[in-house]
């Protein structure tokens, strides 16, 4: 796990199996202002989640994470714990399993994607569910 930026800043968890856009992902994050963890399965993620010692506004998976569970898990499990978080599905192919599985304020990115196409679709999602209390 990696932790990147300040904990006053909207922190989001990036799941992605595929270091090297695991960190081309959290790059482009990090430039747009956002606090940023990094998990690489989503054993780590859900660990990470179920921990709640950061209080994530989103979720970027990779739908397909290898072995140990993939991006669905890891939204189904970030819903059970907010229901409000946004998840950011990132995949090659999936795509059309997307609507399938019925998940809310979820936008899916197909790979491969302009780091502003990522940013646009969180910007998105944070704008439309804003963070109440």
């Amino acid at each position: 796990m990696q932790v990147g930026g300040a904990v006053d800043k909207v922190s989001i968890l990036v799941i992605e199996d595929e270091v090297l856009i695991l960190h081309i992902v959290e790059e482009a994050l990090l430039d747009a202002g956002f606090g940023v963890v990094t998990a690489t399965s989503s054993l780590k993620a859900i660990q990470l989640l179920d921990d709640q010692q950061i209080p994530f506004r989103a979720i970027v998976t990779d739908v397909n994470l290898g072995r140990g569970g993939s991006g669905w898990d890891v939204a189904r499990r970030a819903r059970e714990i907010n229901p409000d978080i946004g998840v950011i599905y990132v995949s090659g192919h999936g795509a059309e399993e997307w609507a399938s599985h019925g998940l809310p304020k979820s936008i899916m990115v197909t790979k491969p994607f302009a780091n502003a196409q990522l940013i646009t679709a969180l910007s998105s999602l944070l704008n439309e569910h804003p963070q109440s209390g």
